[in-house]
């Protein structure tokens, strides 16, 4: 007799060439991932070759119910860590029967600012620092921390190791595994300062990638999680207190920033974003206002200020790009639950199209 495990784990090669592709797509608090599966007849590596697909947006707060209907377009594949073989996951945009994109499809405006003339000539690359917190699933309190009360203070938890510093190893590690499986160019990971907390690492990634990315990435670790019983938050300051927040530090370089006399441009750039302050604030994630009050390595969300090395700062310079007077620099305002499609489109749009 089969156990549920083997027949998770079947081959489906060997007895049909047929693959399952999972469509993924964002639901309508512009958080919540959904995801829905089909059958193809054969292995697809082309999303413009995958048919598009519908739900029902009523139940995902994106239509009405007396036209309910969303059509998913896919726009990039990858390979699916979980039934692996030639089966894929799809990540979607959303929009209406007629063609037009709903409300909260985030990405079709940022596919247009990249795909400007002036914005494919600079080559934008993006890393993207997912901060996250895992908690328990009952009393939803950062694993680790007793229920109710409170671990040791900030100190030994960051990058630590040891059963008393570091709570959720295993799910950090298949994720990190997962997300270089599925083809996700993610970079590293790092336990992070508050206890419970951990970081992953998405770039450098050109353009429109960085955000499919991210948000794949996101798919995967909230599947992970739904596997370890534990739950993923992305809320910007998940316990009130001396306690540091959760961002999403996004580092950005452009060609002219990469190549000889870049700081000069970096320069230009940062003062760029200075002028559009309030307009990146406001779309830079929910609840920001909690997690950047100028404490726990913020700037306070009514302040611009850059500075080499200065994690107290809006916008960070590496000494590194200093030094070789060319790089890239670090914005350090985004929130963890800001949309990467949102904050890298804008960050280019602002820095090389320079709208005012």
């Amino acid at each position: 007799m089969a156990l549920l495990t083997d027949l998770i784990n079947l081959n489906l090669s060997d007895s049909t060439k047929k693959v399952i592709a999972e469509y993924i797509w964002i639901g309508g608090s512009g958080m919540d991932l959904r995801s829905k599966a089909r059958t193809l007849s054969g292995p697809v590596d082309d999303p413009s070759k995958l048919p598009k697909w519908n739900y029902d947006g009523s139940s995902t707060g994106q239509a009405p119910g007396e036209d309910s209907e969303v059509i998913l377009y896919p726009q990039a594949i990858f390979k699916d860590p979980f039934r692996r073989g030639n089966n894929i996951l799809v990540i979607c945009d959303a929009y209406t029967p007629a063609g037009e994109p709903i409300p909260t499809n985030k990405r079709y405006n940022a596919a247009k600012i990249f795909s400007h003339p002036d914005v494919l000539a600079e080559e934008p690359w993006f890393g993207i620092e997912q901060e996250y917190t895992l908690l328990q699933k009952d009393v939803k309190w950062p694993i680790g921390w007793p229920k109710g009360g409170y671990p040791g203070p900030q100190g030994p938890y960051y990058c630590g190791i040891g059963a008393d510093k570091a709570f959720g190893r295993d799910v950090v590690d298949a994720h990190y595994k997962a997300c270089l499986y599925a083809g996700i160019n993610i970079s590293g990971i790092n336990g992070e300062v508050m206890p419970g907390q951990w970081e992953f690492q998405v770039g450098p990634s050109v353009g429109i990638s960085s955000g499919d990315e991210l948000w794949v990435a996101r798919y995967i670790l909230e599947r992970i999680t739904e596997i370890a019983g534990v739950v993923v938050s992305f809320d910007p300051k998940p316990i009130e207190g001396d306690w540091n927040g959760a961002g999403a530090h996004t580092n950005y370089s452009t060609k002219s920033t990469r190549k000889e006399g870049g700081f000069e441009v970096i320069k230009k750039a940062i003062e760029k974003l200075g002028h559009r302050h309030k307009e990146h604030i406001s779309a830079y994630g929910e609840g920001n206002e909690r997690r950047l009050t100028g404490k726990h390595e913020t700037a306070d969300i009514n302040t611009f200020k850059w500075g080499v090395a200065d994690r107290g700062a809006s916008i960070r310079v590496g000494r590194d790009t200093e030094k070789e007077g060319k790089g890239y620099f670090e914005d350090r305002r985004p929130a963890s639950n800001m949309d990467p499609y949102v904050v890298t489109s804008m960050i280019a749009e602002t820095t090389i199209l320079g709208k005012p």
